[in-house]
């Protein structure tokens, strides 16, 4: 691809921008949330139109009407935002568009079936295909994503953040899936922000920044601080900045919280100004516990008090009047409403405050709007944009000022840093460490062990349901967290 220009109305989101593959190679491709990867990949399967610039595959300039085209022609694109059928089973997710028939015409779903276990075999998964994909958990459903797109038997493979939501146990299995792709002459363009893996998996890296293309270098002669550099235009000296907390009264306690089949004798207490961090397996319950405090799914048994008093917590509603916030981790289907514009989703949760009469005060709206914009680094030309075209990482920022806004007293984060930048992960810890000084308390639910041990103040382990483990911020380590979560002493 070279000299690639692209704009969408005024907003120029690629400048010349120039990328090459070669046969069987791991290439990634970083850049902040914004710089224009995923359009890049968008460009070249045909989802988007080109400005200008040339696209050679094998030497000869090619332009795909559309993504089915570039699949046809052994280009598969795993998308970070999950594009699965919730209401139709594994199997029918797998085989979409290019379903299995026999010489009379009737499905072949033995075959199908075949194929499909095949392949999960190969990635270590166990998952039934008459299930219902909606009712996998995000880590499933990516998983479902990759061994879709192995199938298709594609000369070329683009993963964008494909481990962000898979388990480690689940990533080393993928990492040797792509060694395997690799020998057989595959070519992988790998976008991640989760620098470990590039330094692990990849060859080359080619890093972007404000639409244009910085350097591209065989991972042998980089490090991490030069990536980091090249991507955000400065030095960023530490990637966890310095907590001090104060913690002071307790403001959320949960006592013996149980949902049948989900988790069990639950209890555990936050104070105000304390960041607590919620580790374990991928299924261990972590986020129901978190959407049961939030009143998304009732407890069977057990009690929540804030500031001391119990608290009668059955819808989100009675969460945000009792001054609690969710940041769910899927933020496409359950944080924002995609097709409203910025202004309108930060606004959402707090609209009782801007029509004390009963009419919104649309200048106080736009004030604070336009202040939770500034103040989280929303990129964006105006409020009105639709939230669904700005990239992960600000579509991330506009969930969190969404919440921001009501001045919460607990704020609970599940997963909050998930396919965003490096330079933008800084921000959020940084905002989290402005909260916890304002004394908001803070439960942070994160599959990333040095997120946890670099932002948390204590650590609560969650296994098969059950509390297995507290850890101080003195005594968690990953063999720790990892031991409590898999079932060690």
């Amino acid at each position: 691809m070279k000299d690639i220009y692209k704009a969408f109305g005024q907003n120029r989101v690629l400048t010349g921008v120039s990328f090459e593959l070669h046969e069987g190679e791991v290439h990634a491709l970083m850049g902040e949330n914004g710089a224009g990867k995923s359009t890049l990949m968008n460009l070249l399967t045909g989802l988007h139109k080109l400005d200008s610039g040339t696209i050679k595959i094998n030497g000869r300039e090619t332009y795909f009407s559309g993504p089915k085209e570039a699949e046809q022609q052994g280009i598969a694109f795993i998308h970070q935002e999950l594009n699965i059928w919730p209401d139709m089973t594994v199997l029918e997710n797998l085989f979409i568009g290019r379903e299995l028939s026999s010489k009379l015409g009737f499905l072949n779903s033995k075959k199908m079936k075949a194929l499909a276990n095949e392949q999960f075999e190969k990635l270590g998964v166990s998952i039934s295909l008459e299930k219902e994909a909606g009712l996998c958990s995000v880590g499933q459903q990516q998983m479902i994503e990759i061994a879709k797109a192995l199938m298709t038997d594609a000369k070329v493979i683009i993963m964008d953040e494909p481990t962000a939501a898979l388990t480690d146990r689940e990533i080393n299995k993928l990492f040797a899936v792509i060694e395997s792709l690799k020998k057989n002459g595959v070519s992988i363009v790998y976008i991640s922000h989760r620098m470990e893996e590039i330094f692990a998996i990849c060859d080359r890296i080619t890093v972007m920044r404000d639409g244009k293309t910085v350097d591209t270098k065989n991972i042998s002669d980089t490090d991490f601080h030069e990536v980091v550099k090249k991507m955000v235009g400065r030095e960023l000296t530490e990637r966890y900045p310095e907590r001090n907390p104060k913690p002071g009264r307790t403001v959320l306690e949960v006592r013996g919280a149980t949902k049948k089949g989900l988790f069990e004798n639950i209890s555990f207490h936050v104070r105000t100004g304390e960041i607590v961090g919620v580790s374990g397996l991928m299924g261990a319950g972590r986020t129901e516990i978190m959407r049961a405090i939030f009143g998304l799914d009732p407890l069977d048994a057990g009690s929540i008090l804030i500031g001391g008093k119990k608290a009668v917590i059955k819808t989100p509603s009675d969460a945000v009047q009792k001054g609690i916030g969710l940041i769910t981790e899927n933020r496409k289907d359950e944080g924002l409403v995609l097709d409203a514009s910025i202004r309108e989703n930060i606004a959402l949760p707090n609209l009782a405050s801007f029509s004390p009469k009963g009419w919104i005060d649309h200048k106080s709206e736009q004030q604070f709007v336009d202040l939770l914009i500034k103040r989280l680094m929303i990129k964006t030309d105006s409020p009105e944009t639709p939230v669904g075209s700005l990239s992960g990482g600000n579509q991330q920022k506009a969930v969190i000022a969404k919440w921001i806004g009501i001045g919460p007293k607990v704020l609970i984060l599940d997963e909050p840093t998930r396919g965003v930048d490096v330079g933008a992960k800084r921000e959020i810890y940084q905002l989290m460490n402005e909260l916890t000084d304002r004394g908001v308390a803070i439960l942070m639910v994160s599959s990333e062990l040095p997120e946890i041990l670099g932002m948390s103040d204590r650590v609560l382990v969650i296994r098969e349901g059950s509390l297995s483990g507290e850890l101080s911020r003195q005594d968690a380590t990953q063999e720790r967290i990892m031991t409590l979560a898999t079932g060690g002493l």
